[in-house]
């Protein structure tokens, strides 16, 4: 019961820190993009 409990908890860590850094990424290159633009003009 430990065993499940403590893999599930994994689960949820490892989900979490990959919707986040997901986030950080979009986010970077919006910004990004944005950035380049602005130094076009």
């Amino acid at each position: 019961m430990d065993d499940s409990v403590q893999k599930s908890c994994w689960g949820v860590t490892v989900w979490t820190v990959a919707i986040f850094s997901a986030f950080m990424v979009i986010g970077f290159l919006f910004t990004g993009a944005e950035t380049v633009a602005i130094a076009a003009n």
